[in-house]
């Protein structure tokens, strides 16, 4: 199950974008906004068996990764050492278990002197935490940005700290994707793409959606007066401060806006709805940050919608873009409201438009073809407006909650008649861009209108929620963004 890589790639120091991870954006689990330093190496394996048992895996989420607090100092050999009371069989044994079940293993580390829990940083020590990584069959690093000594303040400082990491990855020979966590400072979405498969964007989520806090006070990650980018930023926050930069990302390399907060229960489930599908849209790798081990069926019935991981995980690698936002609008409790407009291409010529409501109440919201497509030409000037256009929600066939409840319940040994009976989507078995080839009516979503050349697209939007559409041509195929099927 690990990635295909052209070793010789490495050796030559290529970069992030071309070493053969990440294609799409990576999707998994990892543990630090529920449990922080709460870690195991029963944890690790309980969440493996919970990620394959409620078909999670096999709708994409196939990395587990161990965030913070699993080392134990360093050898006089300056090596890092590992926990033996929380991993008593070691970091190899973890990572042949997760493959021998089609899984792949994420350790954490910080590029300062220390992580930020203070446990054992690895500047300075790259070659030799690269290595043990490597010698214990790691897939995939995140690397954080705590207790860095000072070095930053520039792109170039940044770059050249996180750059000896990325060397030191790519001298072991060993694929591992190598994921920035330097919190969107130093003008990373700038720079990121050229060493690592995904990089920060924004300081640390929290599991609100509008609320302000004074942890997260930056708006615009741009604004060079900027200097303290927080560890409270909610979902419209985050959002907000990517709009600028979302197409950034590609094939190989990913704007991360940080880990979704679904399930966690600070949301209600508009709001997690919503989270989903911008995260999703806007390429953003989806890492699961809630405690599986107590996952419940409506959690489920939204991280496991095929039709919007569809839009993450598309073969043409392109974000959605913001194309409206209106501030002059109702308010939420909090003193913040404004709604937004968002759409992107897709694989064979459709596209997504995605509808956000983020004021304290329903609103009625729509959008044209003209601005669907403003990115390809202003004013009514693309091509695609002049074609006629089917519209398919892709929430509409979300998953119900006694379905969903059944496969929680269900014991090993029934869970594949249960999946069967409940038509989930395999990605293991059928990977989305073949899905997608196919046109497998479980990625499209639930046709609910037409829209005629220049025509409008109107909604009632759930207060804090998002409608969520694929538009799909019945004309000439929105051709200008299609991907020749020999090149995927």
């Amino acid at each position: 199950m690990l990635p295909v890589l052209l070793l010789s790639g490495l050796a030559a120091g290529v970069r992030a974008v071309n070493n053969g991870l990440a294609r799409t954006p990576q999707m998994g689990w990892n543990n630090w906004n529920s449990l922080g330093c709460d870690v195991s190496e029963s944890l690790l394996l309980d969440t493996a068996k919970k990620l394959i048992d409620a078909g999670l895996r096999d709708v994409g989420y196939n990395y587990v990764v161990l965030d913070d607090c699993w080392s134990d100092g360093r050898g006089s050999d300056g090596y890092i050492r590992v926990d033996k009371v929380k991993f008593p069989n070691g970091m190899k044994s973890i990572a042949k278990h997760l493959h021998d079940n089609g899984l792949l293993y994420g350790m954490y580390s910080s590029a300062g002197e220390m992580t930020c829990a203070r446990y054992e940083g690895s500047l300075d020590w790259e070659k030799q935490d690269a290595e043990s990584w490597a010698s214990w069959d790691v897939d995939y690093l995140k690397y954080d940005n705590c207790y860095h000594r000072g070095r930053f303040g520039t792109p170039e400082i940044s770059f050249n700290r996180y750059n000896t990491m990325w060397q030191a990855l790519n001298a072991t020979g060993r694929p591992i994707l190598y994921s920035l966590c330097s919190w969107g400072e130093d003008y990373v979405h700038t720079w990121g793409m050229s060493i690592a498969n995904s990089w920060r964007m924004s300081g640390d989520i929290y599991d609100s959606f509008t609320r302000p806090n004074d942890l997260c006070i930056c708006t615009n990650a741009a604004d060079p007066h900027c200097v303290a980018p927080g560890s409270h930023c909610s979902v419209l926050n985050i959002l907000n401060k990517v709009a600028p930069y979302a197409d950034r990302g590609q094939p190989g390399g990913w704007n991360d806006l940080d880990m979704l907060e679904v399930g966690h229960g600070g949301m209600t489930d508009d709001e997690y709805v919503a989270h989903f599908s911008l995260w999703a849209a806007v390429k953003s790798p989806l890492l699961i940050g809630a405690d599986l081990r107590h996952l419940d069926a409506k959690t489920l019935t939204i991280l496991n919608n095929p039709a919007v991981i569809a839009v993450n995980q598309d073969p043409l690698g392109r974000s959605v873009t913001r194309v409206r936002r209106d501030t002059d609008v109702p308010k939420d409790k909090y003193g913040v409201g404004e709604t937004q407009v968002w759409s992107g291409p897709l694989y064979g010529g459709d596209e997504v438009v995605i509808l956000l409501n983020a004021v304290g109440e329903d609103l009625e919201m729509s959008t044209d073809l003209n601005e669907i497509f403003f990115s390809d030409g202003p004013e009514g000037s693309a091509p695609q407006t002049k074609e006629k256009w089917a519209v398919y929600d892709l929430w509409a066939n979300r998953m119900d909650d006694g379905t969903a409840q059944r496969i929680l319940d269900a014991p090993v040994t029934e869970l594949e008649s249960v999946f069967s009976k409940a038509n989930v989507y395999n990605s293991t078995l059928t990977p989305y861009v073949e899905g997608l080839k196919a046109g497998d009516e479980r990625l499209m979503g639930k046709k609910v209108g037409e829209l005629a050349p220049g025509g409008e697209l109107k909604a009632t939007v759930p207060k804090h929620s998002v409608k969520m559409y694929r538009l799909k041509s019945l004309e000439n195929g929105g051709k200008r963004y299609s991907i020749h099927r020999d090149e995927l």
